[in-house]
């Protein structure tokens, strides 16, 4: 029998560690932040403290250098308690991490402590009015003056827009650039920085108590000291590299979201009582439980895999994009699976059961929508499986 490593025992102690404190402050506090859609400052600043926005930076720059198995347990645990809150995190910890496989020398040292403290956090903006999906679609521009450049544009659905206060924005260095990605670059961007402002916040369906922000650039002078690694046309190549650590995140939300739907629906299931016993043992609800805990068991083990994959450093869209795909959808129905399990109950906002049914869609768009994971994955089989001769 193979025992237990020393990284397992350390994996083991933090994330039981994080799921005390979702027992202890998130679940008692969660439903009233959610329903006044309030900025957890409290939790967050308890966050701080744990050591979780220091969680994957290396140790040499004051993080916990954790690995990225670690990473998506300690998520799972965090929004079993409250969704909103891994997501706080989740754009934090992407930034750090491109800094970290990215930056140069100076930017790695001059941004990563101040991150691993967790009183300067991170947003990524990437996305824009008429560029979603489609991340070449984007307009913000940054042209080079001198010793700086101007960035000028709008970022919208910036998670984090409003309390981050290290961007990395995606932006176009060359616009005439073919094909468009070899024309753009990440900017590490101080959200101090004259011309940089908030045009306005998104209320949403789901996901509240985390802003969700519109960020307007009007000549924002960045530093060529900032210009991710210091050389241009690589802000592409980046970004995607880190929405695969983001659709890790994603998938841990899913797999902590669905699994708080089930916990749920499994102990109103012995609790209520029709036709003279509790309906857990009526078979229909069995059939159910069943499909959802072995889905979500399904979800962890794709999510673990792809962790792993990224760990090892290969290359893994293929890996994250199939763990964000299954374990979103999974979220999905597994709680619309809790909603109808507890009936009248599951519609009222007395019960979590709601919000969990309100924060699941997020997760099928955020990160890529299910389409573009799909498309990802295919395109991975279609290059493994490729034929060596073409048809005559």
């Amino acid at each position: 029998m193979e025992m237990p490593s020393h990284a397992d025992e350390e994996r083991r102690l933090l994330v039981a560690e994080i799921r005390r404190f979702v027992e202890r402050a998130v679940l008692p506090a969660a439903q009233q932040l959610e329903h006044e859609d309030r900025y957890p400052s409290e939790l967050v600043e308890e966050l701080r403290h744990l050591g979780l926005f220091a969680a994957t930076i290396p140790e040499s720059y004051g993080g916990l250098g954790l690995d990225l198995l670690t990473y998506v347990q300690l998520i799972e645990e965090l929004a079993r308690g409250w969704m909103s809150l891994a997501g706080i995190v989740n754009t934090h910890i992407l930034v750090a991490a491109l800094i970290t496989q990215y930056g140069t020398a100076e930017q790695r040292q001059r941004f990563l402590p101040v991150m691993a403290e967790g009183r300067r956090r991170g947003a990524l903006c990437l996305s824009e009015a008429e560029a979603g999906s489609d991340v070449q679609a984007i307009r913000m521009t940054a042209l080079r003056d001198g010793e700086s450049y101007l960035l000028n544009g709008a970022k919208l659905w910036v998670t984090n827009g409003v309390h981050a206060r290290i961007l990395a924005v995606l932006a176009r260095t060359d616009p005439q650039a073919q094909p468009p990605y070899r024309g753009m670059s990440l900017f590490l961007v101080e959200k101090e920085t004259p011309g940089l402002h908030v045009g306005r916040t998104f209320a949403k369906l789901g996901y509240k108590g985390v802003d969700t922000a519109e960020l307007v650039f009007e000549e924002v002078r960045v530093p060529a000291a900032n210009l991710l690694g210091g050389v241009e046309g690589q802000g592409f190549k980046q970004a995607m590299s880190g929405l695969e650590i983001g659709r890790l995140n994603v998938a841990a939300r899913a797999v902590g979201l669905a699994r708080a739907a089930f916990e749920d629906a499994i102990r109103y299931a012995q609790q209520r009582r029709t036709f003279g016993q509790p309906i857990a043992e009526h078979q229909a609800i069995q059939l159910k439980l069943a499909d959802m805990y072995t889905e979500i068991e399904a979800a962890r083990l794709l999510l673990h895999e792809a962790a792993r994959k990224k760990d090892a450093g290969g290359r893994c869209d293929l890996e994250t994009g199939m763990a964000k795909l299954f374990a979103t959808e999974m979220c999905q129905r597994v709680t619309l699976e809790a909603l109808r399990i507890h009936g009248g109950f599951g519609y009222v906002k007395e019960f979590n059961v709601e919000r969990y049914y309100r924060d699941a869609p997020f997760m099928l768009i955020g990160e890529g929508t299910s389409e573009i994971q799909r498309l990802i994955i295919a395109r991975q089989l279609l290059q493994r499986y490729a034929l060596d001769e073409q048809p005559s």
